[in-house]
């Protein structure tokens, strides 16, 4: 149940009341980014007083070697003279920090460099303005300003924030999970609840083949919103050059069952309690991200995993160099870091790294080479 005070839990709860009960994109969305106090519009969610901790604040050299990364793929575009350099969901700024940073040991890429931070949160951009004080920035409520021109993208942890849409098969069709209203919700205090609907020949037609004939009872989530923005940035790589890479925690291939959940306080939270006050994310699709890249003309390559991606971008030799520079405890902190971001019991397997760009361009550091990754549509 939601405090008396929230404000997003009133305005939800007489959504519903006026319309009925809403799919869980439009619950998880409002959660999120709703003005009337979704939960990135207000606080600052980060680090160890936050709810959840990302990887660029876990070490720097996760945002030094993503800096890396994106000057090799500036060379291979043949290092032209200004680059539109993108980050989604840039955080407090700390990533793009420590990428620039990297970037000046190239000092005509950091020079090419033109700084794009999409974000929708206004209390997030006063954290990256403090963070990127000297840096001249352009910032972006979503994808459809940008520079219609060449752009390296970074995105992490940021297509786990879009909405999902859950889809449970019954004995005789397909039903959507929807949010409703719980018996237990007063006006003053607002408390919600799952149901289901029949669900449309539109909305099963989302649902990947392959799990269409799963087992009765089986959850299947779908993100259109993640297929829409992937299609979109590969859109525009591939006709103004350019890449992205991808970085979240998700699956490889289509997968079912249930992955929405909340965090608050680094602690497990039910979704639908207080809405507003906790994150609420979803394993990533990269297998839907990988097939609207291609049908939109890029090249994809990947997904590996974090801990492949990282090592094979040097990171225990960046980590060994501040080991080296460092003290005996600063060295430990290190060490601590990087195997947080490795290890296979903590973001190491889970994440994943996926990098879309333009047919053209050479297979980037760190990913895979693919017989089969070229664009083209689907037929």
């Amino acid at each position: 149940m939601a405090r008396p005070d929230n404000l997003l839990a009133e305005w939800l709860a007489a959504q519903i009341r006026e319309d009925g009960p809403m799919t869980v994109a439009d619950f998880m969305s409002a959660a999120l980014t709703a003005p009337q106090g979704g939960y990135y519009m207000t606080g600052d969610p980060f680090g160890a007083a936050g709810d959840f901790i990302t990887a660029p604040e876990i070490s720097q050299i996760f945002g030094e070697l993503i800096g890396l990364w994106c000057a090799q793929c500036w060379q291979a575009m043949g290092s032209p003279k200004a680059i539109n350099l993108v980050e989604l969901g840039p955080g407090r700024g700390t990533l793009m920090s420590d990428a620039l940073r990297a970037a000046a040991v190239l000092p005509a890429f950091r020079g090419a460099i033109r700084v794009h931070l999409v974000e929708a949160s206004p209390s997030l951009k006063e954290k990256q303005r403090d963070v990127l004080h000297n840096v001249d920035v352009t910032w972006h409520q979503d994808l459809t300003s940008l520079p219609e021109e060449a752009m390296i993208v970074i995105a992490n942890e940021f297509f786990d924030a879009l909405p999902v849409r859950q889809f449970e098969r019954t004995l005789r069709a397909w039903h959507e999970r929807l949010v409703t209203l719980s018996p237990l919700s007063t006006k003053n205090a607002p408390a919600f609840a799952f149901t289901t609907g029949a669900a449309s020949k539109e909305a099963v037609a989302m649902i990947p083949q392959t799990l269409r004939d799963t087992p009765v009872g089986t959850l299947v989530e779908i993100s259109p919103a993640v297929t829409q923005v992937a299609g979109n940035l590969a859109h525009r790589l591939s006709r103004y050059g350019g890449a992205a890479v991808i970085i979240d925690y998700g699956r490889a291939q289509h997968q079912a069952g249930w992955s929405l959940q909340a965090l608050r306080s680094h602690e497990r939270h039910e979704p639908l309690i207080a809405p507003g006050e906790a994150d609420l994310t979803a394993h990533v699709d990269f297998a839907a991200i990988s097939k609207a890249s291609k049908e939109a003309g890029a090249r994809v390559w990947g997904p590996v995993t974090q801990a492949a991606f990282l090592n094979a971008i040097g990171l225990r030799e960046r980590a060994d160099s501040l080991c080296a520079q460092g003290t005996p405890a600063q060295a430990r902190d290190i060490e601590n870091g990087v195997q947080r971001l490795i290890e296979s019991t903590q973001m190491g397997d889970l994440f994943k790294v996926l990098a879309i760009g333009h047919a053209d361009l050479p297979t980037p550091a760190g990913l895979p080479i693919s017989s089969a990754d070229r664009g083209g549509r689907a037929s």
